[in-house]
């Protein structure tokens, strides 16, 4: 069973990183939902796409938004 150490590091234990294709160096990301910690490893590309056919309201400038988020 993985331990925290001094430093706050965690060891992934080897084959759970070989199944989910993380290797040494690999980016990730780290959600708490609660008392859980989800860990995704953050692929190039991913997020190509996503956006792809998005309207958009040229109308409303960054501060405008920004203004409204925070009303």
């Amino acid at each position: 069973m993985p331990r925290v150490s001094a430093k706050r590091q965690i060891t992934l234990p080897v084959a759970d990183c070989e199944e989910l294709g993380i290797q040494p160096g690999d980016e990730v990301e780290i959600f708490r939902h609660g008392n859980q910690f989800n860990i995704i490893k953050k692929e190039v590309g991913m997020a190509a796409g996503l956006l792809k056919g998005a309207k958009v309201n040229h109308a409303v400038s960054d501060g405008q938004s920004r203004q409204n988020h925070f009303e």
